[in-house]
């Protein structure tokens, strides 16, 4: 065999025994995502899903600078720093789950301070697990 091929040999049986590693364990089924609650809670309400996210470029920017604040403070979760974040005319919409009141709170309180944000509409969940 050549050395090319014996590389391309080991770097597939490496690979095929990494991504057996990275199942869950034999017998034990992987719990499926179940976000049905959330998603008949966010029918009812069409006009704020990210897919509806206003182009404008006063919205894109000051959607940017609310992100920016929120991920610059550090002593949120990465929950909290990938909350979903809407903007429509000033007033911001947050979305997803954090893991307590205090970030909830917290994650507001900064949007609030964003220059140019007229109103945030919270409707952040708590993680319960």
């Amino acid at each position: 065999m050549s050395k090319k091929v014996l590389a391309v040999a080991l770097v597939a049986a490496l690979g095929s025994s990494w991504a057996l590693a990275q199942t869950a364990p034999q017998g034990q089924a992987t719990p499926a995502a179940d976000n049905t609650k959330m998603n008949n809670r966010d029918k009812g309400d069409p006009a704020q899903t990210p897919q509806t996210q206003s182009n404008a470029k006063a919205d894109r920017e000051l959607l940017a600078s609310v992100r920016r604040t929120i991920v610059k403070d550090k002593s949120l979760s990465t929950s909290a720093h990938n909350v979903k974040i809407l903007v429509e005319g000033g007033v911001v919409t947050l979305r997803g789950p954090v893991k307590s009141d205090e970030e909830k709170s917290k994650v507001e309180s900064l949007a609030k301070s964003v220059t140019g944000v007229t109103s945030v509409d919270n409707k952040v969940d708590i993680k319960t697990n």
